[in-house]
């Protein structure tokens, strides 16, 4: 389910519909179909799927957190991948995680606040955001800000306290949150028989061969295992003597 031609199989039936859009141009429809991405642990494997996405002459939205200890998306390498995606065409935004804040208020201010930063840093202007597992609360807020959009604002997503198969829902909303997918498959039947349709997915589970659930963690952390061994040796080569012989450690092999 999680591989990249699984991935296109997805992107396929979207472009099938005649009506993917990204937040912007769904605000004034009456149909449409949304690809959203949350970035967690790896820049690099949103920038993978990226260019998946382009071969099949397809773009969406992708939201980066820069509080994330996973990942630095101000790192030089990590702002060459962003810019790429972005002239590639594919929208770039904020993924906001709450880090304990309760008032909505100060919510508030700190999104546009991090917003205008990560303006700053990069070549274009971060006019997007979602939010980094909502809260009840922060989905009920239903927040909206001046010339911002909000992934779970209500245009987008139907809030409700309980969802159960007899919610009315406005937005068919599907996720493949903990590796497993909510709320649905994207498969013909749920994209093509919705007037409103959005779909999370996160590019850390994504991958050319596609893993169950613990071989992709395997994998992802032989990656960061990889990157910090990289990242090192490119700052200082006070370790280089033992470069290879960490690089070529298998710490984490993969279960049958």
């Amino acid at each position: 389910m999680f591989s990249f031609d699984d991935y296109r199989e997805i992107i396929a039936i979207m472009k099938e519909r005649g009506d993917a859009c990204g937040y912007e141009d769904a605000l004034h429809k009456d149909r449409f179909v949304i690809m959203r991405h949350d970035v967690e642990y790896s820049v690099d494997r949103a920038y993978e799927l990226s260019k998946v996405e382009n071969e099949m002459d397809f773009t969406s939205t992708w939201f980066f957190q820069w509080t994330n200890n996973s990942y630095n998306i101000l790192s030089r390498r990590s702002q060459a991948m962003i810019n790429d995606m972005h002239e590639r065409g594919h929208q770039i935004g904020l993924h906001f995680a709450v880090n304990g804040l309760t008032d909505m208020k100060e919510i508030r201010r700190q999104i546009v606040k991090e917003m205008r930063i990560l303006s700053s840093m990069f070549d274009f202007e971060i006019t997007q955001f979602s939010v980094h597992r909502p809260s009840a609360a922060v989905l009920a807020a239903n927040i909206k800000l001046p010339n911002v959009i909000n992934a779970y604002q209500d245009e987008f997503f139907t809030f409700a306290p309980e969802i159960t198969e007899e919610t009315p829902l406005k937005v068919k909303y599907m996720s493949d949150a903990n590796h497993i997918w909510r709320y649905g498959y994207p498969d013909r039947e749920n994209i093509l028989t919705h007037d409103k349709v959005q779909i999370l997915t996160h590019p850390f589970a994504w991958c050319e061969k596609g893993y169950d659930n613990r071989n992709n963690y395997a994998s992802l952390i032989k990656e960061k295992y990889a990157e910090m061994i990289e990242s090192i040796d490119g700052e200082c080569k006070d370790f280089g003597a033992y470069k290879e012989e960490f690089m070529s450690a298998q710490l984490i092999p993969e279960k049958e």
